[in-house]
């Protein structure tokens, strides 16, 4: 059974800092939102579409901005970011379940592969022949590490995480369950109507306080690396193809494909199905709303998309076959230009 966690609200507020209002006393034990929230939960406002359920709210405190301190008499922490303050307090309440250290007798261990005698290497475990496993490394059940891959310290691998030879990655990594990194990357050559793979022999290399999602792929380099900076957020089912580098602290939601050798700044956004064709350069700033199509280089920061808004089917249909004959339109509007152009310089 899970034991309850609980915090006065003087303990969050001295932990996190913010302005505290109302009784510091107050205990809560969990986080909620506000319309599911009872008396030993703190909740949050972030949004001001939600500011109606403040009053009707039964949180034993909330956590607010600035614009909505004098909104609620609640016990409340006043803050910057709410938003931000929140996941804190969330993660303060809802710590991570402690792993004991030590080696399942089910793992394998290769040949000169180091494990730090802090790491947790789960049942049916694979470490593949000198790799380091760095320490306070949770590596769950079934997962696979290939030869001579280095992790570094503190990261945690779900079940089934696979990670081919070679890579690198850094602190703190956080990848769930089904996360490849290191396959190969799509490298075909055409010759005489058959397809020759071309070996990808470079690596994937991941910075510091990374975290992958379910199901996401990052293949290999062909020839370079490919790279994932500090920090990056990555969400399920993402595909990051070979040599791809992805700046620090971008974030990308799910079923998003990049293609080869793009390369994407730091504090990037790209929203969920996105896709960015290959050999592109995305600078620093950029925010690409979902389902956009990405097919040149983006040299200015700012937000992008490319979506065609959804109508009734028989409308879209319609919208569908005019767009068909948009440049044939094209040709007749200049063709008509070019006449009424032509009447006015004989009535000149």
């Amino acid at each position: 059974m899970k034991q309850k966690i609980s915090y006065c609200l003087a303990d969050i507020a001295a932990r996190f800092g913010g302005r505290l209002l109302g009784d510091a006393d107050v205990v809560v034990q969990q986080i909620a939102t506000l319309d599911s929230a009872g008396k030993h939960h703190i909740s949050f406002l972030s949004n001001s579409k939600y500011r109606s359920q403040l009053a009707a709210t039964g949180a034993g405190a909330v956590i607010l901005g600035e614009a909505d301190a004098d909104a609620t008499t609640l016990p409340r922490i006043v803050c910057d970011n709410p938003y931000a303050y929140f996941a804190k307090v969330s993660a303060l309440l809802n710590p991570l379940p402690q792993a004991v250290p030590g080696i399942h007798p089910s793992a394998v261990i290769g040949e000169g592969a180091q494990v730090d005698p802090s790491a947790h290497i789960g049942a049916h475990v694979a470490i593949g022949s000198g790799a380091m496993i760095g320490a306070g490394c949770v590596i769950m059940e079934g997962c696979s590490v290939g030869d001579r891959t280095v992790i570094g310290s503190n990261a945690r691998f779900y079940p089934r995480v696979v990670v081919y030879h070679d890579c690198v990655i850094g602190n703190n990594l956080i990848a769930h369950s089904g996360v490849v990194i290191g396959a190969d990357g799509f490298g075909m050559a055409m010759e005489d109507g058959r397809w020759l793979k071309i070996p990808q022999i470079g690596r994937v290399v991941i910075g510091d306080d990374v975290e992958i999602g379910a199901n996401t792929t990052i293949d290999r380099g062909a020839l370079d690396d490919t790279v994932i900076e500090e920090g990056v957020k990555l969400d399920n089912q993402i595909q990051i193809a070979h040599n791809v580098r992805i700046g620090a602290h971008t974030a990308i939601a799910g079923c998003a494909g990049i293609a080869g050798s793009t390369s994407i700044g730091r504090y990037c956004r790209i929203g969920g199905s996105a896709g960015i064709l290959g050999h592109l350069q995305i600078v620093d700033h950029v925010e690409i709303a979902s389902f956009t199509l990405i097919g040149k280089s983006i040299r200015e920061a700012g937000s992008y998309a490319g979506i065609f808004p959804f109508a009734r089917s028989e409308e879209w249909r319609k919208t569908a076959a005019h767009l068909r004959h948009l440049d044939e339109l094209a040709h007749k509007v200049k063709a008509l230009k070019h006449e009424i152009e032509a009447l006015k310089g004989k009535t000149e």
